[in-house]
């Protein structure tokens, strides 16, 4: 007997749709289980993750901070997928997006500078980001190297290439030898919507960059060509579309998102330049990419659900004295489940009969 997985003739629309909350369902009843193992009440925790946070306006403001940059990475790396091409170095990206604006903050650092900090802050980061992801599409395009690898490599450097800004020559004087850069002045600082609250700018922004990328991709022809290299490549080709030219494309648009959403934290939430001011949004946006189905709306009520298991992780550690770890295990947990359900949306699992040849002895 051999269980072979054979491609589907057709694939149900219906299913398609469910397919992301069908894997969040089964999340759900998995990490009930570990609870459940870990001698806690799965029901009580799963409110806790869950429920209680939507009925607090501060952890409400919460999950709109973290889901800025979980959207804005997400529909960065949605093109990149559409098109079959793998950025797994966003989480790298948004750091030297993070980086390069805040050159720009750590200059003018107790000066009279004006208002166009901001925004010069916002374009350095974005083309940081946009520079930074080029590096693997060069690779692939030049000498055929797998941006799977490059990308991901590359978070490595621009992680530790950060730790020794902040530990060396961007380091606060007067920061008790902390790991830290100075304060950000005001005029550096992302805008916050309520006195007192978290929430900022920068989620009008991830509403923005949401709309433009449902523009691109249902309206304009460059998201036509998105989609025609990723469904069929040889088609792309003898309609006279550049492989190579996309790949710079999306990566730069990848980067860029990834890099903008890196400074926005840093000058939106954190106020400085630290170490780890990422839990890994660029990888959970990987999680909220597919779990979105690659569409820019999807990636929106993705990312605020994946923002939900931050901060119910947060709350369930202090009431509950969940590990705050176990978040990540829901998240690996979530995308494994969404990629079995996409893989049985294509194929059906088949159990297919081995028949050996008989031996016939000789003499």
């Amino acid at each position: 007997m051999q269980l072979v997985l054979e491609k589907r003739a057709e694939r149900s629309a219906v299913i398609a749709i469910a397919s992301p909350l069908i894997a969040v369902a089964l999340t759900l009843v998995t990490v009930g289980i570990l609870f459940a193992i870990m001698g806690k009440n799965p029901i009580a925790a799963l409110i806790v993750y869950f429920i209680e946070p939507l009925t607090d306006s501060y952890s409400l403001q919460e999950i709109a901070v973290k889901a800025t940059p979980l959207v804005m990475i997400g529909v960065g790396l949605s093109l990149c997928y559409i098109a079959n091409i793998w950025n797994i170095g966003a989480e790298g990206q948004f750091i030297v997006g993070a980086v390069c604006g805040s050159w720009l903050a750590v200059r003018t650092n107790g000066t009279d500078a004006g208002a166009w900090v901001l925004p010069a802050m916002l374009l350095l980061g974005a083309l940081g980001g946009a520079l930074y992801a080029l590096i693997p599409a060069l690779c692939r395009v030049r000498f055929g190297a797998s941006e799977i690898l490059t990308s991901l490599m590359l978070v490595y450097v621009a992680d530790l290439g950060m730790d020794y800004l902040v530990r060396g020559p961007w380091r606060d004087p007067k920061g008790l030898n902390f790991p830290t850069t100075a304060e950000f002045d005001p005029v550096a600082t992302v805008p916050t919507f309520i006195e007192g609250g978290r929430m900022h700018a920068g989620s009008v922004l991830a509403l923005i960059v949401v709309m433009l990328a449902t523009v691109l991709l249902g309206r304009m022809i460059m998201g036509f060509e998105i989609r025609l290299v990723g469904a069929a490549p040889k088609a792309a080709r003898f309609s006279g579309f550049n492989a190579d030219r996309l790949v710079l494309f999306t990566f730069a648009v990848s980067g860029a998102l990834a890099g903008l959403a890196g400074i926005i934290e840093v000058a939106g939430p954190v106020g400085h330049l630290q170490p780890n001011i990422s839990p890994g949004y660029g990888f959970t946006a990987i999680i909220v990419a597919f779990l979105g189905r690659l569409n820019p709306v999807g990636i929106l009520i993705a990312g605020l659900f994946l923002a939900l298991t931050f901060i119910g992780g947060e709350e369930a550690q202090i009431s509950m004295k969940i590990p705050l770890d176990l978040t990540k295990v829901f998240q690996g947990i979530l995308l494994f489940y969404v990629l079995a359900c996409d893989s049985l949306i294509i194929y059906r699992i088949r159990l297919i009969r081995t028949v050996r040849n008989p031996v016939h002895a000789h003499g």
